[in-house]
C-alpha cells in the first residue's frame, strides 16, 4: 500500500502543478528533492511572484526510520518505526478575490520490532480560506467534496465536514480559519471499509482537487482590488499564520521528526500583517467574512 500510494502523490503532484503553470502563464514551479538524515526525503515545488499565485507550495515526502520519543508518547506506543508519505500543499494567490486554499493527503505505517505492520492509516483533506466571500465560490467548493464523499458513503460528506470546521479554527480567537471542506484522519480498515476502499476514496478526493479550486481561481484571478483590499488580504494572513504555528498537527509533526524546515513552513505567506486591534467597518464586506467564520455554515 505504501508504494501504490507513494506512486499516486508522485503523479497528483505533477498533475497539479502543471494545471497551476498554465493558470498562472508566468512563474513556474522551482523542484527542491531533499533527503532526511533518519530515512527517506521528498519532492518540495514552490512556486514564487507569478501573475496569480504570490506563493506557494504543492510538495511530496515519504520518510521512515524510528519514531521519535516524542511522537511515541503521542501514538501511545513503545519503541517503533515508521513510514509516512503524503501531498501537502498551499496556494496564497495575489489577488484577495481570490481565496487561499490548503489541501493534504497522506498514508502512515507503523511497525514493530519484526518489521510487521502493526498499525496503518489515512488521513487528509481540502480547505478553503476567502478574504471576500462569494458564496457561489464556497458552495461550489463544497459541492465537488460532497460529490466525491457520496460516491463513497453518503455519511462521509457531514462528518468529515464538521471535522474540517473543528479542526481549522482558531480557538484563540473564536473564529474559524476559513469556510472549511473536508478533514479526516486515523481511516483504518473497519467491518465496512478496507485499506483498499479507504485507498479509493482518498485518491477520489485527491483527484477532485483541481475541480473544487481552480473555476474559483479562474473566476476571480482579473478582478480589480484596491490597496485597502490586499491590506485586509495580508491582516487576514495574519491569522493563517496564527494557526499554522500554534494549532496545525501537520506542523507539529514536522518539527518533532527532524522533518524539512523549509518544506514545513512553506505553508506561510510572503507579505502579512498584525494590526492592532483590528476591526472591519459595520457593514462592510469584511464583516460579512468575519461574521461566517464565527459559526460554520452548511453550504449545500
Amino acid at each position: 500500500m505504501k508504494s501504490k500510494f507513494y506512486q499516486y502523490i508522485q503523479d497528483l503532484q505533477n498533475t497539479i502543478t502543471s494545471k497551476l503553470e498554465a493558470i498562472d502563464s508566468k512563474a513556474t514551479f522551482q523542484e527542491d528533492i531533499w533527503k532526511r538524515p533518519e530515512g527517506g526525503g521528498g519532492r518540495t515545488r514552490v512556486i514564487e511572484n507569478g501573475n496569480v499565485f504570490e506563493k506557494g507550495g504543492v510538495n511530496i515526502s515519504g520518510v521512515h526510520g524510528k519514531l521519535p520519543e516524542s511522537m511515541q508518547a503521542y501514538f501511545k506506543v513503545g519503541d517503533v518505526d515508521f513510514f509516512a508519505c503524503g501531498l501537502s500543499l498551499v496556494l496564497h494567490p495575489k489577488n484577495p478575490m481570490v481565496p487561499t486554499v490548503h489541501a493534504n493527503w497522506r498514508y502512515f505505517e507503523m511497525y514493530d520490532k519484526q518489521g510487521e505492520i502493526i498499525d496503518s492509516w489515512f488521513g487528509g483533506g481540502q480547505d478553503l480560506t476567502p478574504y471576500y466571500l462569494f458564496e457561489e465560490d464556497a458552495i461550489h467548493f463544497h459541492q465537488i467534496c460532497k460529490t466525491a464523499c457520496d460516491n463513497h458513503n453518503p455519511e462521509f460528506y457531514p462528518k468529515y465536514k464538521a471535522r474540517c470546521d473543528e479542526y481549522f479554527y482558531n480557538a484563540h480567537r473564536n473564529e474559524g480559519r476559513g469556510i472549511g471542506g473536508l478533514f479526516f484522519d486515523y481511516c483504518k480498515t473497519s467491518e465496512t471499509m478496507t485499506m483498499e476502499s479507504w485507498y479509493d476514496f482518498v485518491t477520489e478526493v485527491g483527484d477532485s482537487f483541481l475541480e473544487a479550486y481552480t473555476p474559483i481561481v479562474e473566476k476571480r484571478k482579473d478582478l480589480s482590488y484596491t490597496e485597502a483590499q490586499r491590506n485586509w488580504q495580508e491582516i487576514r494572513r495574519g491569522r493563517y499564520v496564527e494557526f499554522n504555528l500554534v494549532h496545525d498537527k501537520g506542523t507539529l509533526f514536522g518539527l518533532k521528526t527532524n522533518g524539512r524546515i523549509e518544506s514545513i513552513l512553506m505553508s506561510l505567506p510572503p507579505h502579512v500583517q498584525w494590526v492592532y486591534d483590528h476591526q472591519p467597518e459595520t457593514g462592510s464586506e469584511e464583516e460579512k467574512l468575519i461574521e461566517v467564520l464565527k459559526t460554520p455554515k452548511n453550504w449545500i
